[in-house]
């Protein structure tokens, strides 16, 4: 520390602090254009006092935030929001904002305007994961040059892992000098302590601010100024348990109880070493200079096979030793383990429930010396098989990590996705020093759980955890973080040399990287012939639990490339291979690959099934991906039914940004769908906004069909206006989806081509579009669009490719044939709905089969085509003529 002893100013007032108030100098400085700072330190060193300070020095707004008093996701953001918004309604807004794709640097920026402000971020390791990677995101994101940005000034506990951010400057607090804690004193008293109790004050404290306040407080006055003897601990159990209480509180439930144990075997030791000088008569009981009362007060070290003893013998946990030891809150030197901090140590024993002292002495102080033994004993028999005591002890962090893991994997494959995301996170950041490869596949698994669940901000934190990575995994990182912040420049050179080297291996799990990576790209070609690799090299090595995973993958990668067939073909596989490994997650995306494709068939029941049963897992378990996708094939086949004004109400909220919409990385798809269903219902000027966005996306080179799909939203919205508009641009749509291979998208646009034409009474110049569109349909199999456009090439009085064939009567389901005759008989929709217990809308989509199946127009030409009826004559027409006289006499009486 500097000799300074205090700095006078209007803030509170700092002692031996001159290098940390220039650190903050140097970040609020009226020349700079922002940055971060960390603070961090020991409970009670002066974080706090040290943010109190720089926010009254600092000449601008400042805004302290502490942590919340939870850690619900993203209740540290909404604390931030509610102190740097003027109102509610924006701090709301702003978690929108921050929860979305923008970010929360996008949010800080629109509610502070550019201005200079000072934001104090008090106790970071107190906030939670969401918004801590939410800041950590925000701090790495470049700033425009010459565009100021806040001054971030956030303090943190010692042991608490500082997120890595570019140009940000770390300043540990230490404890005060003695000149330093005499002026503290001094400052603090009233009238000024006698000159024997300053010194035993600051002698018993070691320069620790906090435990200095805290034991003047306890005090009284007549002790402080040497009218009554000082305890014979000043700094005893009550002013430490002060201090350190919350520390300790907030620490995990088994790492204070391990800390207890450390504490209790190193009071044992004491006791003992004391007898044992005792009985030797070398006391120094009359020692009362500084280091003498140190060495009283200090725990001594304690071997860590009697730790592990007595852990065991009190059924206490040893996983968290390892972690205590690398936070720095304990110290591990020659086989002993002791407190960094000795006030730490003397806490722990303060605070500890009286049941746990009995309880580990019972278990530990009878026997030192066999518990030692027998752990010496245990290590050497471990040793001889693992390697030496280090590895051995080397394990408890990997073989926690590992746990995390698995947890991790059963709940990506059948629980909360997000979930998943926390429990993969840690396992990355357990195994990264101990078990590199699968440190790197807990991060690919931990990005692609933030990806199904639609968080761009946990995607970002799982990549931003591997910075010891390198090679095509560093590459991977840097491209995907660049792709998802939007700098697709950096991002393209990134992610093909992904495709290009792990698209070469044999690895499914290199292969599967290399074909996120292609999608990411919009190679969708690629990514369809990578995946289809992996899933042959899975089946190879018999990788059972990872073959739904690969399915998954080709499935939603046939999906963007335009092949249906190969698509459901692949996701009915993955159905069967997630049911007997229990993968619901899965089989839950599976449904929606085939609602998609089944509302391209035009397959009405079979949408509702898939996307029914993808919802219904999707939804619990956070899976945005796979329920914007299923409620999408709801869309889509309710526009193929003409029910445009509630397929635009269902895809609002999909092309809509923000926590509340559809997924990120699907939101520009659905965009396409929804300007036709918005422009059929009269929503126009929400059909224009999205494809004004949408041209921009299209722009970016992501999508092969983006480009034709673009000129028909154009097309779409020019119908109002003039006609050589649309032309153009209806045109222009049909000659780029020349190049982009997804059949069923030109046939589309084909079909809303001949459409319009008709409609501007040129049915000559609309066949030929209609005609194309109605091959492709038919090539595709899909039945639903193929009516659509038949019915329209009808309308233009060109041929539909044949006529009423009487044999085809036998090629239609049962139900279709009685459907048929009853309505070959003159009844309504309604009249066939009320005799079979049906709903008019499954009779329509029953009939509209036949109509194609039969190659007629209408129900008027049903009577020359329907079949005869297989049961004796007269029963079924009896009974039907019956059920309709019935129904029509109900309802001619209930109108009466």
């Amino acid at each position: 520390m500097s000799g300074a002893t205090h700095v006078t100013a209007p803030g509170p007032r700092l002692y031996d602090r001159a290098a940390e108030l220039a650190a903050v100098a140097r970040l609020t400085a009226p020349a700079g254009d922002g940055g971060v700072l960390f603070v961090t330190g020991g409970p009670g060193e002066g974080r706090s006092v040290l943010l109190a300070r720089a926010a009254d020095d600092f000449p601008g707004p400042a805004h302290r935030v502490a942590a919340p008093g939870h850690r619900v996701p993203w209740s540290g953001a909404r604390a931030l929001f509610a102190a740097l918004a003027p109102g509610a309604p924006e701090a709301r807004r702003a978690l929108r904002t921050a929860r979305g794709e923008d970010g929360l640097a996008a949010a800080v920026s629109r509610l502070l305007g550019g201005l200079p402000v000072l934001v104090c971020l008090d106790d970071l390791h107190l906030w939670d994961a969401h918004s801590r990677a939410a800041l950590a995101a925000a701090w790495r994101r470049d700033r425009a040059p010459g565009r100021p940005g806040p001054r971030w000034l956030v303090s943190a506990a010692r042991h608490h892992r500082l997120p890595d951010v570019p140009g940000a400057e770390t300043v540990r607090l230490g404890r005060l000098g003695p000149e330093g804690a005499r002026a503290l004193l001094l400052n603090l008293c009233a009238p000024p302590p006698a000159p024997p109790v300053v010194r035993r004050l600051v002698e018993e404290a070691a320069g620790h601010p906090g435990v200095l306040v805290s034991a003047v407080r306890r005090l009284g006055t007549a002790r402080l100024a040497g009218g009554s003897p000082l305890p014979e601990q000043p700094v005893d159990g009550a002013v430490l348990t002060e201090v350190y209480g919350g520390f300790l509180k907030h620490l995990p439930a088994d790492a204070r109880r391990l800390l207890t144990v450390v504490a209790l075997a190193g009071r044992t030791e004491a006791n003992r070493t004391e007898a044992s000088r005792t009985e030797e008569g070398r006391t120094d009981a009359g020692r009362t200079d500084a280091g003498g009362r140190e060495a009283a007060h200090r725990l001594p070290g304690v071997a860590v096979g009697a730790v592990l003893g007595g852990a065991r013998a009190a059924g206490v946990p040893v996983e968290p030793l390892d972690g205590l030891v690398a936070d720095g809150l304990l110290c591990r030197a020659d086989g002993l383990l002791r407190f960094e901090d000795p006030f730490l140590g003397r806490a722990v024993l303060a605070s500890a429930p009286a049941s746990r002292h009995h309880g580990v002495r019972r278990a530990g102080a009878p026997r030192p010396v066999r518990t030692a033994s027998a752990l010496a004993r245990g290590e050497r028999h471990r040793a001889d098989r693992l390697g030496p005591p280090a590895a051995v002890r080397a394990l408890a962090p990997a073989a926690r990590g590992r746990s995390h893991l698995v947890r991790g994997l059963a709940a990506l494959a059948g629980g909360p996705v997000m979930d998943a995301h926390e429990a993969l996170l840690r396992a990355a950041e357990l195994l990264r020093d101990r078990a590199p490869a699968e440190a790197s596949d807990a991060r690919f698994l931990a990005m692609e759980a933030a990806w199904a669940g639609g968080d761009v901000a946990a995607c970002l934190a799982a990549l931003d955890c591997g910075g010891d990575a390198g090679g095509t995994e560093r590459d991977f990182l840097d491209g995907l973080g660049a792709a998802l912040t939007v700098r697709l420049g950096e991002a393209r050179p990134a992610l093909a040399r992904v495709v290009a080297r792990d698209g070469a291996e044999d690895d499914p799990r290199l292969l599967l990287r290399a074909g996120s990576a292609a999608l990411v790209l919009g190679d969708t070609a690629a990514a369809a012939r990578i995946h289809a690799r992996a899933l042959a090299r899975a089946r190879a090595e018999h990788r059972t639990a990872l073959l739904p995973r690969v399915l998954e993958h080709l499935a939603y990668a046939e999906l963007r490339a335009g092949r249906y067939s190969r698509a459901a073909r692949t996701a009915r596989e993955g159905l069967r291979a997630a049911e007997p490994v229990e993968q619901p997650n899965t089989a839950a995306h599976q449904h929606a690959v085939l609602a998609l494709v089944a509302s391209v068939t035009g397959d009405g029941p079979a949408v509702a099934e898939h996307a029914g049963l993808a919802l219904g897992t999707a939804r619990p378990h956070g899976l945005v991906q796979a329920a914007t996708l299923a409620e999408w094939a709801l869309a889509r086949d309710e526009l193929g039914r003409g029910l445009a004004a509630q397929a635009a109400a269902r895809l609002v909220p999909l092309v809509r940004p923000g926590p509340r919409g559809g997924h990120f990385a699907l939101r520009m798809l659905v965009v396409p769908c929804f300007v036709e269903a918005a422009v059929a219902s009269g929503r126009t000027a929400e059909a224009r906004s999205a494809a004004g966005e949408y041209a921009v996306w299209a722009a970016q080179g992501l999508d092969g069909p983006a480009p034709a799909l673009l000129a028909r939203c154009r097309a779409l919205l020019a119908q109002g206006e003039e006609g050589e508009e649309a032309a153009y641009w209806f045109g222009e749509a049909v000659r780029r989806h020349e190049g982009c291979g997804n059949d069923f998208e030109r046939a589309r646009t084909l079909l809303a081509y001949g459409t319009w034409l008709r409609r501007r009474r040129r049915p000559g110049a609309a066949r030929e579009p209609l005609r194309d569109a109605l091959v492709t349909f038919e090539r595709a199999a899909a039945d639903g669009w193929a009516d659509h456009a038949r019915s329209e090439l009808r309308a233009t009085g060109g041929a539909v490719g044949g006529t009423a064939d009487r044999t085809a009567w036998g090629l239609l389901t049962p139900q279709q044939q009685r459907i048929a005759r009853i309505a070959a008989r003159g009844a309504t929709n309604r009249e066939i709905a009320d005799r079979l217990a049906l709903s008019p809308r499954t009779v329509d989509h029953h009939l509209r089969g036949v109509f194609a199946r039969l190659g007629i127009r209408s129900r008027v030409e049903l009577p020359g085509v329907a079949g005869p009826d297989p049961r004796a004559p007269g029963q079924d027409g009896g009974t039907e003529a019956k059920g309709l006289v019935s129904s029509r006499a109900r309802r001619s009486a209930g109108s009466s």
